[in-house]
């Protein structure tokens, strides 16, 4: 790969327009992997400029194209995506920031990036199982990182206690500054253990799950982008399923008569349910697929 262009290679690009374009360049050209947040090199170019040039995501850029960019804010950007290429960074990571929507969650190499299904299946695909979150009193996210989906729980159900686990202490402490963040450390209360053990004899309305769930040959052939994420949080054994079958052995446990399990698979759909044939598995209609999220009732767990 040619050496990465210095400052001065580039002054010529002197608006937010010719940056942007000449991000996007470097992006296609340098075979970074897309997958966190942002799936194109468009999109990854756009963000890094707009969060190093302190501009609002949330605003058509075109109101800035033609803005010209002082040294240091070029110099900044350049920063960013240089490393970006040569240090195979994800964009998350380098901006300390993720997004789940409208949502943003703060982010570093202590937890896995946040992105999972279960944020679009709380806003829609859900809601033919759980008419009414408002009614729901006690709900846990069991792997919960950083948080971001355990926040998103407490802002459906903002009637229910809210119990997150995780196994480790680092993403933890990047849960407790996102439930600051949002102002929901009362409601959300978090608990270091593995999987469901920590949450004790707790009995859940809904208990979700985005936990590991990349088999082994897929690590062993992972970009070098998703090597930058804790490996804990992503490897599930030989099949991917190892700590799936730990949840579903013991779910059951833990649900209302009427309570419900929500959990994330990734691509290993078949995998499971050749797994457990008896188990009646609702896969949630999402946008990407209907084969990466299924829901379980209690009576199901429980038989």
């Amino acid at each position: 790969m040619k050496p990465f262009p210095n400052s001065h290679e580039i002054l010529p690009l002197n608006t937010l327009r010719d940056l942007w374009r000449w991000g996007v360049t470097i992006l296609q050209r340098s075979g970074v992997f897309f997958g966190h947040g942002y799936p194109t090199p468009q999109e990854e170019a756009r963000h890094l400029l707009l969060f190093s040039l302190s501009l609002p995501r949330d605003q058509d850029p075109t109101l800035w194209l033609d803005a010209h960019i002082l040294p240091h804010e070029r110099e900044e950007f350049l920063g960013l995506l240089q490393r970006r290429i040569e240090e195979r960074i994800p964009v998350p990571y380098l901006t300390h920031e993720a997004w789940l929507g409208p949502h943003r969650f703060y982010c570093d190499e202590r937890t896995l990036i946040p992105r999972s299904f279960i944020a679009e299946a709380l806003e829609d695909a859900l809601v033919f199982l759980i008419e009414d979150f408002h009614t729901l009193q006690r709900v846990a996210d069991v792997c919960t990182g950083g948080g971001s989906l355990a926040i998103l729980l407490a802002l459906h159900c903002p009637e229910a206690r809210v119990d997150a686990a995780d196994i480790s202490p680092d993403a933890l402490a990047v849960a407790r500054l996102n439930c600051a963040e949002y102002g929901l450390s009362a409601q959300i209360h978090l608990f270091e253990g593995d999987l469901l053990e920590p949450l004790e004899e707790g009995i859940y309305d809904l208990i979700i799950s985005n936990p590991p769930y990349v088999d082994q040959a897929a690590m062993e052939n992972l970009p070098a982008e998703y090597r930058q994420e804790p490996i804990a949080a992503l490897a599930s054994g030989i099949d991917g399923l190892d700590h799936v079958r730990r949840i579903l052995t013991t779910a059951h446990r833990h649900l209302s008569p009427e309570g419900w399990l929500v959990v994330e698979v990734g691509h290993q759909a078949d995998a499971l349910e050749a797994a457990f044939p008896h188990l009646p598995f609702i896969w949630l209609d999402l946008s990407a697929g209907n084969r990466f999220v299924f829901a379980l009732p209690y009576a199901a767990l429980g038989s």
